[in-house]
């Protein structure tokens, strides 16, 4: 036996160390940072990744920066807006803004406003319950049912109930598509179609304002006036028609002149671009359909002051109205053409305030016409006048 042992056996105050202490647990480890929040797909993007792509500088992106303006602002504003910012940036900053960044700006809010549209109609077609599937497929079967030239059960019995109404007042029964298209070709040729103006010559600028979302006012309708004679009775005469014209032409020289200045490529001739130019220079009662319209009246004008004059006041005198007048602005045309070899569009093209326009297709018609009939008459053809 140890004698140390003995002792400590022995000694009344024995030193108890006890088990041994167990070290203290390390401390936890700190959080991870919180990831950024990643932006929602349906979130517009940053300015400079909008417009890549389509033809927008960097210096101008930066301009427009300093404005103020970002994606979202630039989403939400309307087409005036957008003019108006761009007005700014050339009055602010002096900086041109090319007319390809201006259709470049507007080409990328579309798609972007497109984009966004496209991810939150998804969002909520997943998110969408049984019910609204089920709803939305009965939607689609009814739709496919109507396109497929069909009715839906609903519409079935609607138009049961009608056709029964119909039938009691003694209405006649419906027509076929096919049978509709024959009576209208018949009754309505090409010319009426074109040419029928029975309102007072207002009839396509009406329904041009009408598809143009109620931008455009109603304008007055044309009446048929003698040289230097100011129409009543809010109406206009056809000296303010032919001035409509002028009006055009000196809008194409401003497309042109900054079509040249920006380097691209600068139209010949009245065209959409000429027409919308005047509708941001607030020139909203020159539209394509009015001036398509009479532009061959126009043409008589030019050519042959004269015979226009005379067949103003004839009409005047007869109180025809504006498309009656319209109507007979063709037959001098076509003799016009005929002392040029029935060439409608050199006898355009030779005239500096006629170049400018396309010749009316009615009007091209009718030379072709003409000429049929001269060569089936075995009449020489006319020498062609030297322009």
């Amino acid at each position: 036996m140890d004698p140390n042992d003995a002792f400590s056996a022995a000694h009344p105050f024995r030193w108890d160390l006890g088990p041994p202490v167990h070290a203290a647990p390390p401390p936890p480890p700190p959080p991870p940072p919180p990831l950024p929040l990643a932006p929602p797909a349906d979130a517009p993007r940053e300015l400079e990744d909008l417009v890549a792509g389509y033809g927008v500088r960097p210096s101008t992106v930066a301009r427009i920066s300093e404005l103020g303006f970002t994606a979202s602002t630039l989403l939400g504003m309307t087409e005036r807006e957008l003019d108006d910012m761009m007005a700014a940036l050339e009055g602010v900053f002096r900086w041109d803004v090319l007319l390809g960044e201006r259709f470049g700006l507007r080409a990328a809010l579309r798609a972007e406003r497109g984009r966004v549209m496209s991810l939150s109609a998804g969002g909520r077609f997943q998110a969408g319950s049984a019910m609204d599937a089920a709803s939305q497929e009965g939607l689609s079967d009814d739709r496919d049912a109507a396109a497929s030239g069909g009715m839906a059960d609903g519409e079935t019995g609607r138009r049961a109930v009608a056709g029964k109404k119909q039938a009691k007042k003694g209405a006649p029964a419906r027509k076929g598509k096919k049978a509709r298209r024959k009576n209208v070709g018949e009754l309505r040729p090409l010319d009426v179609l074109e040419d029928e103006d029975e309102g007072g010559g207002g009839g396509s600028e009406s329904e041009s304002s009408a598809g143009g979302g109620g931008e455009r006012q109603r304008e007055h309708p044309f009446v048929v006036t003698e040289p230097g004679e100011v129409a009543r009775a809010k109406k206009n005469g056809l000296d303010y028609l032919f001035h409509l014209y002028e009006q055009c032409r000196v809008f194409l020289m401003q497309v042109q002149s900054m079509a040249k200045l920006a380097g691209q490529k600068s139209p010949t001739k009245v065209t959409n671009q000429v027409f919308r130019y005047a509708k941001r220079c607030g020139a909203s009662y020159i539209n394509k359909p009015k001036m398509r319209h009479y532009v061959h009246c126009y043409a008589l004008h030019c050519l042959d002051e004269e015979a226009s004059n005379a067949l103003r006041r004839a009409y005047k005198a007869r109180g025809e109205n504006v498309g009656a007048w319209r109507q007979a602005c063709y037959a001098p045309l076509v003799e016009i053409a005929a002392r040029h070899g029935f060439d409608i569009d050199a006898v355009f093209a030779a005239h500096p305030r006629l170049a400018i326009w396309y010749v009316p297709t009615r009007l091209r018609q009718l030379c072709h016409q003409a000429r049929g009939a001269h060569d089936a008459a075995g009449l020489a053809p006319p020498p062609p006048t030297m322009f």
